[in-house]
């Protein structure tokens, strides 16, 4: 028995890091899984050899958006978890001193507007069966100020944030939980094709973090479980912190200090 048996998950952003690993353990704990993503390439034999089904999907228009739910819904009957994930971070997007505004309009559109708009399109196949729990991809660095500076990613996950919240109270009495996941740095292609460009900027993330490395996705993919469980019944409406301790940090020495 798995702490998801028959349940139908929905996951943007599916086929790599945070989402690959919670479309495998989704699928390791009973549930099926639908990957919406732009990767024509791998989206399909990911889907397959899960067992699941693959939408293509561009999080940031609402007709394709709207489509990936409707697929779930026709599909399976019944949408259970939506694991609203897709996310960049682009390489142009750094302090306000430098970011322009279509760089600022991107991260904003993909980061936040499609949160908006995953929310929207899978509410009324949630209030129809009057249940379902909500996932929304947030980050440690809505909760406090990040080392290295991302505005426009800052900037559009406290967004995320705030509406989860908002919708979070507003259908509580519905049988809906609506909670953000705010990982800490994760060991995912996305981070890791940032840092290789810049081994500094990693390293001032690195040092804040007390456990004295990055999160696996594995880790980050336990918690989303948890969330999309009946295990978390009594939880909604809050943010979900999976940081190893960073938000809570000050300054954690290096190991060479204590020698």
């Amino acid at each position: 028995m798995g702490k998801l048996d028959g349940k139908v998950g929905v996951i943007t952003g599916g086929c790599s890091g945070i989402g690959l690993a919670t479309a495998r353990k989704f699928v390791a704990e009973g549930a099926t899984v639908v990957i919406g993503d732009v990767d024509r390439e791998n989206g399909p034999r990911i889907a397959s050899e899960l067992g699941g089904s693959f939408v293509f999907v561009d999080v940031t228009d609402a007709e394709q958006v709207e489509a990936l739910f409707a697929h779930a819904k026709g599909r399976y009957g019944r949408i259970d978890i939506a694991f609203n994930n897709a996310g960049i971070s682009p390489a142009d997007d750094d302090s306000i001193l430098k970011t322009g505004i279509d760089a600022w309009d991107r991260v904003q559109r993909v980061n936040l507007q499609s949160v908006y708009l995953c929310c929207k399109a899978v509410l009324p196949y949630m209030l129809e069966q009057g249940s379902g729990s909500i996932i929304n991809t947030a980050s440690f660095v809505a909760i406090m100020g990040a080392a290295t500076s991302q505005i426009s990613y800052t900037a559009s996950k406290g967004g995320v944030l705030a509406m989860t919240r908002e919708l979070g109270v507003q259908f509580a009495r519905k049988g809906i939980r609506v909670n953000s996941l705010c990982p800490g740095p994760v060991n995912t292609p996305l981070l890791r094709e940032l840092f290789a460009k810049d081994p500094e900027r990693a390293a001032r993330r690195l040092v804040h973090v007390p456990m004295g490395r990055f999160a696996e996705p594995e880790e980050i993919a336990n918690a989303v479980a948890f969330l999309g469980s009946d295990e978390s019944s009594f939880i909604t409406a809050t943010d979900f912190l999976v940081d190893g301790g960073l938000s809570n940090a000050y300054v954690t020495p290096v190991e060479s200090d204590f020698e």
